[in-house]
């Protein structure tokens, strides 16, 4: 498990690296795809690797917990095999998941307690308990336990959850660095800076999580409703402080042009469940534009659903055909939208990668940025 810078933009903080992990290689800047319950919706896993590209994946430590449970997934030898995955998997902690679930859970300096959204039965997760679930799932990269604040936070409170935050990574890397793995290949843990959207907060929890020398480290607490020259202002800063030769995680992030501006910030992999979310709605991310597919405009539309063919996913696809599918309600569109959307996103960071090699990122960049935020 290591990370290689290999090239760093001219005019910009844009990076490219390559992540190695015992279940292979990951180039970034990288887009994760989104497996909530060990699933990207919808989409085989094979589908995910042929028609996407994608190279790791993530998945949810919360829910992998309430279904089907982490003694099914170690008996089945890990989450890999028991999804059928063999690339580089991810797991967040369960805080956001926690944090989203405001009315059945209850912080303390212990843990958090909360009620399942399935039966409501009650649970508890601690920094250790959350280790020990994530060691169990086997992901190679996991997440320490962490508060995420809602937006707009009181600062008072945004503080008083970074330093709590602050001492369950304590307790999460002791608890870590005291258990044995369970699998032949090595798992990394991953702070998370938090701070909410005030500068010096998020300047004081960059430096403490950096003083602790993980493999990488996260940013958490944005893409929760602030506006996007927050979010840029908090990732700028904070990828200022955490080292430049570990990579760095923003979490839960979110538009193309997001994507674009935080890796001109300095930030290497992404996720979010926009691409297929939005996808069975829907709605269609091109090189182009942005489409409703379901708009009438598109009904006698036989041309690819992107005109560039390494954006799309299977350019026989036409936008007329896609929208009888969803007009019918017929799985296959929402279907071949997530495969598309996700396809999308990854030709996206592929290209931002070659354009920082080749040194011209920000020209780029700019020129992009008009056409991802157009409807078409």
């Amino acid at each position: 498990m290591n990370f290689e810078l290999k090239s760093q933009d001219k005019g910009s903080a844009a990076r490219a690296g390559v992540l190695n992990t015992g279940h292979g290689k990951i180039q970034t800047p990288i887009f994760m795809p989104v497996g909530t319950a060990g699933a990207v919706k919808s989409i085989y896993t094979e589908d995910l690797t042929i028609d996407t590209h994608a190279q790791i994946i993530l998945s949810n430590t919360y829910h992998l917990y309430l279904r089907p449970g982490t003694d099914i997934i170690e008996k089945a030898g890990g989450i890999h095999k028991f999804i059928t995955w063999k690339k580089p998997m991810l797991t967040d902690s369960g805080g956001f998941q926690v944090h989203s679930l405001q009315h059945i859970r209850k912080i303390t300096e212990e843990g958090v307690q909360f009620q399942s959204h399935i039966d409501g039965s009650r649970h508890m997760f601690t920094p250790e308990s959350v280790m020990d679930i994530q060691r169990k799932i086997g992901a190679d990269i996991v997440m320490a336990f962490d508060e995420c604040t809602n937006y707009p936070c009181e600062k008072t409170y945004a503080r008083e959850a970074m330093l709590r935050t602050h001492r369950w990574l304590d307790r999460c890397i002791e608890y870590w660095d005291s258990s044995e793995g369970i699998y032949d290949y090595r798992q990394a843990l991953f702070p998370i800076v938090q701070g909410s959207t005030y500068s010096d907060l998020r300047k004081q929890s960059a430096e403490y999580v950096a003083s602790k020398e993980a493999f990488g480290n996260a940013i958490g607490g944005l893409s929760v409703g602030e506006p996007a020259e927050e979010m840029y202002a908090m990732t700028e800063k904070v990828c200022s402080i955490l080292p430049t030769d570990r990579p760095r995680y923003l979490m839960g992030v979110g538009t193309p042009v997001n994507i674009l501006e935080n890796i001109a910030l300095g930030v290497d992999m992404f996720d979010c469940v926009m691409p297929t979310r939005n996808a069975r709605n829907g709605q269609i991310f091109t090189s182009e534009g942005i489409i409703n597919i379901k708009n009438a405009k598109w009904a006698d539309d036989l041309s690819p659903i992107d005109s560039n063919g390494d954006s799309c996913v299977d350019n026989r696809f036409s936008k007329a055909y896609l929208r009888h599918l969803f007009v019918s309600n017929e799985a296959l569109g929402k279907q071949i939208a997530s495969l598309h959307n996700l396809r999308f996103y990854l030709w996206l960071v592929e290209e931002a990668r070659k354009h920082i090699i080749h040194g011209d990122f920000v020209s780029w960049k700019n020129s992009m940025i008009p056409k991802l935020q157009s409807r078409l």
